[in-house]
């Protein structure tokens, strides 16, 4: 391995693992959803399909961008209220007193003016709030689809996208994703004012007292 490949995977280690785990986890969510698709076929009486219609169909694109939404949904919430929003104690927030914008000169940009300058002081949470709503969006488009081929299994008329959007049946599965996602950004903010992880830059040091809000390890 070349010193220049070493150095590369050192320093995008994290991002490196966690997109590999993303890969083997959408793998591994295709092929079971691909055989219990199929099984759920058979048990109706109807085709089996190749695995290769599988994934271009609704049935799996939806299933994934549920949960995309979601998480995108959580961190640009996230990102967009620890800049007003405090929670003492927790490494996860800003220290008490801190909430806001912050001046010029604490976020290093003293003198500088104009558009990209504001562009790129807000490009963050603007880059991750159009993921969502194109995942959302793309959940809702899938969700149609599939939701309609139900409806034709059963010799139903189809729903209008419109009619869609306002049904019981998108909007449950849009909140089964989103409660989950805030319950845990909330016992992230929270456990950590309590609990440590030694090395972790999401945890206090071991010795910080409860009350030392915004202190990383």
């Amino acid at each position: 391995m070349s010193g220049r490949l070493r150095s590369f995977l050192y320093e995008n280690g994290l991002t490196l693992t966690f997109l590999g785990l993303f890969f083997a986890a959408l793998v591994g969510q295709a092929i079971s959803g691909y055989h219990e698709f199929n099984s759920l076929q058979v048990q109706h009486g109807s085709s089996t399909i190749t695995f290769g219609r599988y994934i271009t169909s609704s049935d799996f694109g939806a299933a994934v961008m549920e949960n995309w939404q979601s998480e995108y949904l959580q961190f640009t919430l996230f990102i967009l209220m620890t800049v007003f929003l405090l929670q003492k104690g927790s490494p996860e927030s800003k220290p008490l007193g801190k909430e806001g914008t912050e001046t010029d000169r604490e976020q290093r940009i003293e003198g500088q003016r104009g558009f990209r300058v504001g562009l790129y002081s807000n490009s963050l949470v603007s880059v991750m709030g159009l993921i969502w709503v194109g995942s959302w969006f793309a959940q809702s488009i899938t969700g149609w689809v599939e939701f309609n081929a139900d409806r034709f299994s059963h010799q139903q008329d189809a729903l209008p996208y419109g009619s869609y959007l306002g049904s019981a049946h998108f909007w449950q599965t849009t909140f089964q994703n989103w409660q989950s996602e805030f319950l845990a950004v909330a016992s992230m903010a929270i456990l950590a004012v309590y609990l440590r992880q030694r090395g972790s830059p999401e945890s206090k040091p071991v010795g910080a007292p409860h009350d030392a809000t915004g202190t990383q390890g």
